[in-house]
C-alpha cells in the first residue's frame, strides 16, 4: 500500500456571516476558497520535504468534490459584538528532512495579530519537545533573523494565518476559519 504523504501545503482563512450557523460556516469556507472540496481534518504533523505554496498557486489544484486534508482552526457566535479567532501556526527545522508540526487555536477576544502568534509559539513549542528539549518562545525567538534558535543545531522557522471577526449586530452567527490545506500532487 502507497504511503499517503503530502508534497505541497498551503494557508488560507476566511469568514462568514448567517442567520444559519452551519451556512455561516460554508460562507466562510467559501471566502476561504476551500468550499468545494470534502474535507478531511487531520492532527497537526508537517512532512519532511513538503513545500509551502502561495494560496493562489494550492487553489488551482483543487478540483470539486475533491478529498483534501486539512489541519483547520473554527470559531462561530451568534453574539453580538464577540470578538472570535481562529489561527493554524507552523513551525519547522531548518533541515527540510525533518518534520515540523502545525498547530489549531481558535477561541475568543484575540486578534489575529495575537492569535497567530500564540499558534506560532504553541507549534514551536510541541516541535521543541518532540526534539527533547523544552522551549520557551519569548526567550528562543529571534527577531532579527525571524527564526527560533535553542542552541546551534535547534533552530527552526515558523508562521501563521489567523482569522478573527466580531458577532454581528443582529445576532447573526460568525464563523471565522484558518487551514493548512495538503496537497498530495
Amino acid at each position: 500500500m502507497e504511503k499517503i504523504i503530502p508534497k505541497r501545503m498551503f494557508f488560507t482563512k476566511g469568514v462568514g456571516h448567517h442567520r444559519n450557523k452551519l451556512q455561516s460556516f460554508e460562507l466562510a469556507l467559501r471566502d476561504a476558497g476551500v468550499e468545494i472540496c470534502n474535507l478531511v481534518t487531520i492532527s497537526s504533523i508537517y512532512p519532511p520535504k513538503c513545500k509551502i505554496i502561495s494560496k493562489t498557486e494550492g487553489l488551482k489544484n483543487l478540483m470539486p468534490g475533491q478529498i483534501t486534508f486539512v489541519v483547520m482552526a473554527r470559531q462561530e457566535t451568534n453574539e453580538p459584538a464577540r470578538l472570535v479567532h481562529a489561527a493554524v501556526g507552523l513551525a519547522r527545522p531548518m533541515n527540510k528532512e525533518q518534520y515540523g508540526y502545525i498547530s489549531e487555536h481558535h477561541g475568543f477576544g484575540q486578534n489575529s495579530q495575537q492569535s497567530g502568534d500564540f499558534a506560532e509559539d504553541l507549534a514551536a513549542t510541541m516541535l521543541a519537545s518532540t526534539l527533547g528539549f523544552e522551549l520557551d518562545p519569548d526567550k528562543a525567538w529571534d527577531e532579527r533573523k525571524q527564526l527560533y534558535i535553542a542552541g546551534k543545531d535547534r533552530q527552526f522557522v515558523s508562521r501563521s494565518i489567523a482569522k478573527s471577526a466580531h458577532g454581528q449586530k443582529d445576532g447573526q452567527w460568525t464563523t471565522v476559519v484558518a487551514l493548512a490545506v495538503m496537497l498530495l500532487v
